[in-house]
């Protein structure tokens, strides 16, 4: 109960200070996704379309993903320096995996029969890829983007060792206190939220683009 109480009077005292360090922390966690999928979507389509190189690239970044955070901060903190920029190029690294792996899974699960009836209808790969892969494997690259997503929020949090700022550092301080299991908490429950709250949005939007669903709402439209 004292704990609680400690949180709660961190929390009105330092209010604006939590609230800098939580949006710094979302935005370190979004651009690493964001600058990710800029590049691991086009290869995971890429690699889709050429699968002798989808095994090389895959594991590729699966040597990625297997690097500690620490360790990854450390060698790109002597290449980089301190401060965000490190963390975001940190994080874009660990996102590739799960975006490229899902956009990869997404294209190849598409129907061939689709491809076929698209072929021979006239259209262009390009067209194939914008009408019909794309749409069809969407929900599946949205399940990638919230899985790098929640990845890079706990992530993050170890971006207060090189300078980056963000929760990590509300955490570090009370972990260097006497008693401070209130500002520990006062770290940690925001990047809790956050991950939670990310997660479920990213969700409700991979329902939302899955193609079963989007049958679902064209039959209610017809029946309306």
């Amino acid at each position: 109960m004292e704990t609680l109480m400690d949180l709660g009077l961190y929390y009105s005292q330092n209010m604006g200070y939590v609230w800098e360090q939580f949006f710094r922390h979302f935005l370190m966690s979004a651009y690493g996704v964001l600058f990710a999928a800029m590049v691991a979507i086009p290869v995971g389509i890429i690699i889709a379309r050429h699968a002798r190189l989808s095994a090389w690239v895959i594991s590729f970044t699966n040597i990625i993903q297997t690097v500690p955070a620490l360790a990854m901060l450390a060698v790109l903190m002597l290449a980089m320096g301190l401060g965000a920029n490190t963390v975001v190029f940190a994080l874009f690294l660990y996102s590739l995996l799960p975006i490229l792996r899902n956009t990869y899974t997404g294209i190849r699960s598409v129907d061939r029969a689709l491809i076929e009836s698209g072929h021979g209808m006239g259209m262009t790969k390009f067209q194939l890829l914008r009408m019909v892969e794309l749409p069809l494997a969407l929900s599946v690259i949205m399940a990638g983007l919230r899985t790098a997503l929640v990845i890079a929020i706990g992530i993050a949090t170890i971006g207060t060792f090189i300078g980056a700022g963000g929760l990590g550092d509300i955490i570090i301080r009370g972990t260097n206190a006497t008693n401070g299991a209130a500002i520990i908490l006062a770290g940690a429950i925001p990047t809790a939220v956050m991950a939670v709250v990310a997660d479920v949005v990213m969700g409700w939007f991979e329902k939302l683009l899955s193609p079963v669903n989007g049958k679902k709402t064209n039959n209610m439209e017809k029946t309306a």
